[in-house]
């Protein structure tokens, strides 16, 4: 429903090397899409634990990236995360994202092991003008051997 309504964009995840090549490995999307003001989310992401702490990750948000900023005309894109998601913050933090700030009791719990509890989400952005040298932040990341 929401693709359908034009605010999320889901993509599959499909590995290009390796033992896993051209299989499905996890999902990203395009998410919370306002066109209106050029802003959007990139979020609902897991992976297979096997392409976890690789290059994936990295190489599947520079094409994201590269599709809100130089093709979509983004002001800005937003990453949000659990507080005590710490290996998603690194993460984020890694692909060149800003703290912007954390939503206190943003949300409530609906997970089983949390049902309940409330949520602090981190919010990170990467603004259009922080664009070209994050993009060749991570063009370099991507270049190394074995990335």
């Amino acid at each position: 429903d929401l693709h359908a309504q034009g605010s999320m964009l889901p993509f599959a995840v499909i590995a290009r090397t390796g033992e896993l090549a051209g299989k499905a490995v996890g999902m990203t999307t395009c998410m919370n899409i306002d066109a209106a003001n050029r802003r959007l989310e990139i979020g609902s992401t897991w992976y297979r634990r096997a392409v976890q702490r690789t290059a994936l990750n990295t190489d599947c948000k520079r094409l994201l990236l590269g599709r809100a900023f130089d093709t979509l005309g983004c002001i800005a894109v937003e990453f949000r995360t659990h507080w005590f998601n710490h290996a998603s913050r690194r993460g984020i933090e890694r692909l060149g994202a800003k703290l912007d700030g954390v939503l206190r009791s943003h949300l409530i719990n609906t997970h089983p092991d949390a049902k309940g509890t409330l949520r602090d989400t981190c919010v990170y952005s990467i603004i259009a003008s922080e664009w070209p040298a994050v993009r060749a932040h991570l063009d370099f990341q991507l270049s190394k051997p074995g990335a």
